[in-house]
Formats: structure tokens, C-alpha cells, sequence
């Protein structure tokens, strides 16, 4: 007889990993903690492995428990489109999504286009700002999902994508790696600002603030001004700037990876319903990529 994924068990294992525990799992869905349990071993009796170890008093997610969550993911998000799509309804709500202005014209238009592909009916009220901001605004309740680069435990979220961290200035920028470097710099807490200034120091150039902003668009019109030289993510290269490398003596910098955050406590099911389908989809096409990168590589 074969062994067949109930879906009811796939969901309590999304909403474990979701909920970070059984017991809030339990008060989540309505269960008994012993019936979340219960389930859970089940699960383990279809595939043959512990999907969960304990660590001190809590317990984490084994390798095959991890394995199987992005299956179950995957599994619940075309159950979930295939149903509404059959049943002919349509998911309607608000959902505030904040994105900083270095990724307004990449990374942001997938996450919008994903949304009103599978949820056409959901109006998207949209956030451009500074990162550090934006996260502020997350975690007041102010907004529902924020791209970010910023590294924050403490949030749920994934990996859209990374992107590399490169050395700005104008087309016609004249550099001189014999004087201290001028720094276009944004004005206030900024990670590009302080990977700039921290890898300068490791490498012992010398450097000053020349021009301060307080947005991306007064940074990158003192750029093309031949103001000086920032740190950017390559996103922003156009025909009216140029990348500064090792041959000009500029140290290297790091890629930064961005997330799509959900803001803690989230009690609307439609935010979670958005957030579960982008990170099924987002991440099950960013796999087909790489498989696809992988077999192109092994056939060439």
C-alpha cells in the first residue's frame, strides 16, 4: 500500500514552523496540544524519519522536518490556488507592503505582480522609503510585509534574492586614489553608509564625507554631479554612472541578501494567505532556476 501526505498533516507542520511551538500551534487551529502531537507522529510514521529534536526545552525542526516544510509549502499553495480558482472565488483585502527605493524598480514589481496574479482582487497599499524606516514601520503594525536588507532574527520571513555591493560614482568622475576618497553618503543610519565606511578603514584609506542625503534620489544626482564616490547595490548602475574596482584600488564589498519580512502576530488570515503563497512560489521558482542552471551546466 502506498504511502500518501495528508494535507490536514502538511498544514499543522507549516503552522508548527509558523507558530515557533505546538502549544501556540494548538491554540492556532483549536487542538489539544496532545492532538498536534499526535499528528505530528503520524507524519513521521508516513516518511519514516523524527521530524523534530529537542534543543533545551524547545524543539527544532530536524533535516527532514526542514525537507519536508518547503514540500508541504509548495503542496498547501497549489491545493489552496487549485481550490479557489475551482470554486471561483476571489480573496479580497488589504495588504501594506514597504520596499526601500534601491529595489523599487527590480525586486519590488515581482512581489506586486505576484500578488494580482493570484490574488486579483487584493488591494495593495505600496511603501517607498529607507530601509531602517520601513522595518520600524513593520514591527509598529504599520505595515504588512517589507522587503529588506537588513538581517532581523527576530522576524519571519525568507530569501528573495542577493545582490551585489558595488562602488558608485559619475560617468565622468575623475578619480584619484592618492587623495581620501570623497564619500557620497546617506544622512542617518544606513547599511550601505556603514559597509562603506568599514571597509574603507580595513583597508586603511583614507576617506571624507563630501556630500550627505537624506534620500537615494539626492545621492545618485551628486553622483552623476561628479560629487564623489558611494557604496550602492548594482541596481542603481546607469549610463550616467560607472563601478569603481580593485584596478582603482577600492576594496571589496560585500553582496547584501534581501528578505520579504511578515510583521509578528499577524492576525488577518489574508496577510499570512499572501505571505505563504510569494514564499511558495517565489522559492519553488528560484529552485526551478537553479535546477535549470544545474542541467545546463551538466549537458554543456
Amino acid at each position: 500500500m502506498e504511502k500518501t501526505l495528508e494535507l490536514e498533516l502538511l498544514r499543522t507542520l507549516v503552522t508548527i514552523a509558523n507558530q515557533q511551538s505546538f502549544a501556540a500551534t494548538a491554540v492556532h487551529l483549536g487542538k489539544t496540544q496532545s492532538a498536534i502531537t499526535q499528528q505530528m507522529q503520524r507524519l513521521e510514521e508516513k516518511i519514516g524519519h523524527p521530524l523534530f529534536e529537542k534543543q533545551g526545552r524547545q524543539k527544532q525542526l530536524t533535516d527532514h522536518g526542514q525537507r519536508l516544510l518547503v514540500y508541504a509549502r509548495h503542496m498547501l499553495a497549489i491545493h489552496d490556488e487549485a481550490l479557489l480558482s475551482l470554486q471561483n472565488r476571489q480573496i479580497q483585502g488589504l495588504v501594506r507592503i514597504g520596499a526601500p527605493h534601491d529595489v523599487s524598480d527590480t525586486m519590488l514589481p515581482l512581489v506586486l505582480q505576484e500578488i494580482a496574479q493570484n490574488f486579483p482582487s487584493m488591494q495593495m497599499d505600496v511603501h517607498v522609503g529607507r530601509s531602517p524606516f520601513l522595518m520600524e514601520s513593520l514591527k509598529q503594525g504599520e505595515l504588512d510585509l517589507v522587503i529588506s536588507n537588513r538581517e532581523d532574527p527576530s522576524l519571519e520571513g525568507f530569501v528573495l534574492r542577493s545582490s551585489p555591493t558595488v562602488w558608485l560614482c559619475g560617468a565622468n568622475y575623475v578619480h584619484d586614489p592618492s587623495k581620501p576618497i570623497p564619500l557620497v553618503l546617506a544622512d542617518g543610519p544606513s547599511i550601505f553608509r556603514r559597509l562603506a565606511c568599514e571597509s574603507l578603514d580595513a583597508m586603511n584609506i583614507a576617506w571624507t564625507p563630501r556630500h550627505t542625503c537624506t534620500s537615494l534620489v539626492g545621492i545618485l544626482a551628486a553622483l552623476r554631479a561628479g560629487l564623489g564616490v558611494t557604496s550602492r547595490g548594482v541596481e542603481q548602475l546607469d549610463p550616467g554612472l560607472r563601478v569603481l574596482g580593485k584596478g582603482d584600488g577600492m576594496p571589496a564589498l560585500p553582496d547584501l541578501i534581501y528578505h520579504l519580512y511578515i510583521r509578528s502576530h499577524v492576525i488577518n488570515p489574508v496577510t499570512r494567505q499572501v505571505f505563504e503563497n510569494l514564499k511558495s512560489r517565489i522559492l519553488f521558482a528560484g529552485s526551478l532556476r537553479e535546477r535549470a542552471v544545474h542541467f545546463d551546466a551538466a549537458s554543456s
